[in-house]
C-alpha cells in the first residue's frame, strides 16, 4: 500500500481536572524527523512517544505538539514564592554590596520583579499535568488518524501514478514504432554515406570506414532505451503494489526514466522521436513530484 508522507491529526483527553489536545503534522522528508513539543515538567515523555511513532513511521517530518490545561485554573497567574524569595534574597545581596562599596543604585519595583523569569506562571504551569499513561493512549489515537490520512492521500498518490504509468508506456510504444519505421531510413542513409566516403579516400581501409559506420548505426539505435523504459514501467508498478516504504526505490527509478529519456532525446535522430522523448521527459518529472511525498 502506498502512504503519503503528509498527513494531520488532532486527538483530546481529559483525567484528573486536566484537559489536553495531542496534535500531529507531518510534510515529506528524506528521512525520519520526530519532533515533540512537550510540557518540560514532562520528563521524558517526548523520548516515550518517539518510541511509539518510530514503530509505525518510516518517512517523513513530523511535528507533534501536547498543550494542556488545569481546569479552572487555566488562564490565572499564580506567583512562585520560591522563586521570588530567591530574587529578593539576591537582589537584597546585591544593594548591600553595592553600598559597601559606595555605589548608589536603585530599588528595583514591582514591576521589574514580577517580570523577572519564574516568579509569574500561569495556573496550568503550577498544577497538575497529564497523566503521561492518558496521554501517551491520547497520542496512539492520533496516531491512528494520522496513519489513516497518510494511507487516504498514499492511495489517490497511486492512482495518479498508475496513469501516468500507463501514458509512459503509451509513448514507449510510440517511440518504438516510430524507431522501428525509421530502420530503413537510417540504413540507407549509412549505406549512401559509405559509398560517398569510399568514393572519395583514395587509400581509405574499406573496413575501417564500415566498422566506423556500423559505430554510427549502434549509436542511433534506441532500441536498448525503449527496452529499458518499458522493464522500469513493469519495475515501477511493482513497486506500487508492494507493501512497506517505497518513495526512495520509486525516487531513483524516476532518475532512471530520466536518464533513458535523455538518451533517447538525443539518439533520435527524427523530429516524430524527438518529440515524444520530450514529452516522456515532462511527464517523468510530474511523476518525480508526486513520488517527493511518496513514505
Amino acid at each position: 500500500m502506498v502512504h503519503s508522507m503528509t498527513g494531520f491529526a488532532s486527538e483530546s483527553g481529559a483525567a484528573g481536572g486536566v484537559s489536553w489536545t495531542l496534535e500531529m503534522r507531518g510534510v515529506n522528508a528524506k528521512g525520519l524527523d520526530i519532533r515533540v513539543r512537550a510540557p518540560e515538567r514532562m520528563v521524558g515523555f517526548d523520548q516515550k512517544l518517539k518510541a511509539q511513532f518510530q514503530k509505525n513511521l518510516s518517512r517523513g517530518n513530523i511535528n507533534v505538539t501536547l498543550r494542556y490545561e488545569v481546569d479552572g485554573a487555566a488562564g490565572s497567574l499564580q506567583i512562585n514564592e520560591a522563586v521570588l524569595d530567591s530574587y529578593l534574597s539576591a537582589a537584597k545581596t546585591v544593594e548591600d554590596r553595592a553600598k559597601a562599596a559606595g555605589v548608589n543604585m536603585d530599588s528595583p519595583n514591582a514591576a521589574d520583579i514580577l517580570a523577572l523569569r519564574g516568579v509569574l506562571a500561569t495556573g496550568d504551569e503550577t498544577e497538575a499535568l497529564p497523566p503521561e499513561a492518558d496521554a501517551l493512549k491520547t497520542a496512539d489515537k492520533a496516531l491512528k488518524a494520522f496513519l489513516a490520512m497518510r494511507a487516504a492521500e498514499g492511495a489517490a498518490l497511486k492512482s495518479v501514478l498508475e496513469t501516468s504509468l500507463d501514458d509512459v508506456s503509451r509513448l514507449v510504444t510510440d517511440a518504438a514504432a516510430l524507431a522501428e519505421a525509421r530502420k530503413d531510413q537510417v540504413a540507407d542513409a549509412l549505406r549512401t554515406n559509405l559509398t560517398r566516403v569510399l568514393a572519395n579516400s583514395d587509400g581509405a581501409d574499406a573496413d575501417r570506414v564500415a566498422q566506423e559506420l556500423a559505430m554510427l548505426a549502434v549509436k542511433a539505435d534506441v532500441t536498448e532505451e525503449i527496452d529499458r523504459l518499458k522493464a522500469h514501467v513493469d519495475a515501477a508498478r511493482d513497486l506500487l503494489a508492494t507493501k512497506g516504504a517505497i518513495g526512495r526505490k520509486l525516487d531513483f527509478l524516476m532518475q532512471e526514466f530520466n536518464r533513458e529519456a535523455n538518451t533517447l532525446c538525443s539518439k533520435s535522430g527524427s523530429t516524430d522521436l524527438t518529440r515524444v522523448g520530450l514529452d516522456l521527459k515532462a511527464l517523468i518529472d510530474q511523476m518525480r513530484e508526486q513520488v517527493q511525498n511518496v513514505e
